[in-house]
Formats: structure tokens, sequence, C-alpha cells
């Protein structure tokens, strides 16, 4: 339930950005460049500039991004340079690649492939490996960002600003929302990072998109003129994300790229792999893309359509869909599932090839359909199977070890009888 306090959602802000700045000394900002951080950036900056206090400012660069948000970038550091110290990261992080399976992941700023960097990085920028102790090269972007917090903090209380809104996605309410996580003074918009003296802080939280524009129009604040092309393009302001564009959401936007800056787009389609056909099939729906509607060779069942597809891929994802079938297929084995008409299915080859239909509580049961859609789509993760995203680094690679290990324990158990299981334990 949302609880209103008699304040508007920027009175609400700045008293938070406030309160961060009465308690805490050691302050820094994450900013990507996109709406939501240039609102919440101008804001902490206000407050800054007020108490003559300079802060930290933490960039991570992509490498395959837009040059107009580079360009908004500079513009914002060269305004509040007085007031900031600036860490623009151009360091070999990597990051997904949804538009590839033999391309997964790539690295940005890969030293290797230097020639092929989609632009140079600034002079100010730091691309020196050993210059945080707990970088290492091919680190995720979800493992930087906490080790940074930590290394800035050094151990003293700290506040790192993020701005996020609970009305982006699901997964932001929940990040914000939770009752997991500690708070500062119980405060609904900070969480504590694990295992530190830091704090992440959400002032804008509760900003609506519209309110995102309305301030920056009532206020005349500088923006990342990206944006009006988007509205040129046709996207309206809730369509607008401005991120690496080749992740399993992002990837939908990557079409924009050859229409706004088609100059930086001939760079990405050297440097990443898949990128330009995932702009030509990720629009599309059908087996092209795994939206909508799919379909089956004639004379295959989807569950040998699956094991087809597995069959072509690189190892390394052939492990990774191996897995995550595996962990599908074998829970609603053990915990079985009951139709519409009130009949229960459960045990090996409980599963049916083609199951569209939903149950009472309007959850799509379980079917190889399914599993053939995930496949399509290219969905790493396997949202459509039920799974939640996780973070993909140390811990993650010992979890499918651990469950490589599992399939092997069921096939001594004889759990692969008439081939059911055969291409996938």
């Amino acid at each position: 339930m949302k609880n209103f306090i008699g304040i508007n959602v920027l009175e609400a802000s700045i008293q938070r950005i406030k309160d961060v700045f009465d308690n805490f000394s050691n302050i820094y900002i994450s900013f990507s460049g996109g709406k939501d951080s240039s609102v919440m950036f101008h804001l902490v900056m206000d407050e800054a500039i007020k108490r003559n206090k300079k802060i930290g400012l933490l960039f991570i660069d992509l490498e395959g991004q837009y040059k107009l948000t580079i360009d908004h970038i500079n513009e914002m550091i060269k305004d509040y340079k007085d007031f900031i110290y600036l860490y623009w990261v151009c360091l070999p992080i990597a990051l997904r690649n949804a538009v590839s399976v033999y391309q997964p992941k790539w690295e940005c700023w890969n030293p290797d492939e230097s020639k092929i960097w989609v632009r140079r990085p600034p002079e100010t920028a730091i691309t020196d490996l050993n210059y945080f102790p707990f970088f290492r090269r091919g680190m995720e972007f979800e493992e930087f960002t906490p080790e940074f917090a930590k290394w800035y903090s050094k151990g003293e209380p700290t506040v790192a600003f993020i701005g996020i809104r609970t009305d982006e996605s699901l997964n932001r309410y929940r990040t914000i929302t939770t009752d997991k996580k500690i708070k500062w003074r119980n405060k609904g918009w900070t969480t504590k990072l694990h295992d530190s003296n830091v704090y992440n802080a959400y002032p804008i939280y509760d900003f609506r998109t519209a309110d995102i524009w309305r301030y920056n129009g009532k206020y005349q604040k500088k923006y990342n003129k990206l944006y009006d092309l988007m509205s040129k393009a046709g996207l309206s302001i809730h369509q607008q994300r401005i991120c690496q564009p080749y992740g399993d959401d992002q990837r939908k936007g990557l079409w924009l790229f050859h229409i706004i800056e088609p100059e930086t787009w001939s760079r990405i389609v050297a440097r990443v792999s898949g990128a330009n056909s995932g702009s030509e099939f990720v629009q599309m729906t059908g087996n092209a893309s795994g939206y909508i509607k799919i379909s089956k060779p004639d004379g295959m069942t989807w569950n040998e359509f699956s094991r087809s597809l597995i069959e072509s891929m690189p190892p390394a994802m052939k492990d990774h869909y191996t897995n995550k079938i595996y962990k599908f297929i074998s829970w609603w084995e053990d915990k079985g599932w009951t139709d519409i008409n009130g009949i229960r299915s459960t045990g090996v080859g409980c599963v049916p090839d083609d199951n569209d239909i939903k149950d009472s509580k309007g959850n799509l049961l379980p079917s190889w359909k399914r599993v053939c859609k995930m496949l399509l789509k290219n969905d790493y993760w396997g949202k459509g199977l039920s799974f939640a995203q996780t973070k993909d680094g140390y811990f993650y690679k010992k979890y499918m070890e651990r469950v490589k290990l599992d399939r092997d324990k069921r096939r001594k158990d004889n759990m692969r009888k008439a081939g059911y299981w055969r291409g996938f334990i």
C-alpha cells in the first residue's frame, strides 16, 4: 500500500537528499546518463552546492553507447566539475549479449580488441586495470558496483545515490520495497549493501515518468537529447530507455541505433556479435525471435525440437540451457501439476509436450513447448520458465556446477528410461 504524506514527490526527494547530507559525510552518485539519473544528479548537486561540498560521481562507460549520451554526460560533468570527484570507468567488464548464442557475453573495452572499439575512452577515464585493487578483468557489472562502493567508503558510513524508480520495472519495485534488507533508520527508500557500511539511497523512487519531464521543463534542467530523437522515432515517454542495448530486455530497442546514430551503429555491428541480425529479427514474431506464436518442424514433437535446438548450440550455451531445462522439468516432475479438469500428473514423463492452458490461478502449466519458446527467444535467464534473473558471477557458476552434478545423479538413478531425458542429462 502507498502511504501519502501530504507533499509532492519533488519536495519529498529534496528532503531525503537533505537527510543524507545531514547524516553522512561520504557520498557519491551512480550516474548513467539516462533521464532518471540525470534528474537525481541535478537534485543532489543542488544540495551539494548549497553546502559547498564535493562528492563522488561514478559513471561506468559500457563503450557501445549512443554518442548523444556521452555528450550529455560530458555536459553534466562540465557544469558540476567544481563539486565532484569523477570516476569515469572504462574497464573490460563482461556484459550480456542476448542477440547471439555464439557470444552470449561481450567485454567492453577489451584491450585485445582496441582496434575495433566503438570509440576511444576520454583522457579523464580510468583505463588502468590495476587502478582498483578489487578489479579483475571480465567482472560483471553487478559485481563491480558493490565492490566500488566498499572501496569508495574506506570503511566509513557511506551513501550511494541511485536514480531508479519503482514504476520502471517489477525488479526495481522489489529492490526498494523489500523487507529482507536492512534500511537506514528504517527509511524505505534506502537499502544496506551486504557486508559493508554503505547504503544505497533512491531519492526519486516515487517519481512517475511524467514527473521526470515536468521537473526538466519547469526548472529548465539539462537532459539527454537522445530522448527527443526517440520521440521523433515514435516511442512514448514510457518506452524510452537508455542502457547497454544487447541485454535480454533491452535488445528490443536495437532497431533505434541505426536510425538515430548510423555512424555509431556501423561500429557496433563490427564490435558485437549478432547486433545486426538482432536488430532485424527482434521486432518479428514466430521462430525468428520466439515471440507470440511459434511452430515446430513436421513430424517432430516439442520435446524433440528442444533437443534439436540444444544440439545446435555451442558447448557453453548448450550446457547453460541444459541445466535450466533440467531444473524446470525435474521441479514439475517432483511437485506435480493439476490440469483444469482436476486430473493430477506427477513423476517422470508427467510434463506434456504441448500445453498452452493455464491453471485456476492464471499460471501457465508446464510443457515442452514452453521450453522451445525459451530456446528460440534466447531467453538466457529462463524467465519464460519462471526463473528469476540472478547475478552471473562466481557463485552462479558454482550453482550451475552443482546442477550438473545433480543431473549426473539422476542419470545413475536410471531416470532417462525410454529416452525421455535423452539429450538433457
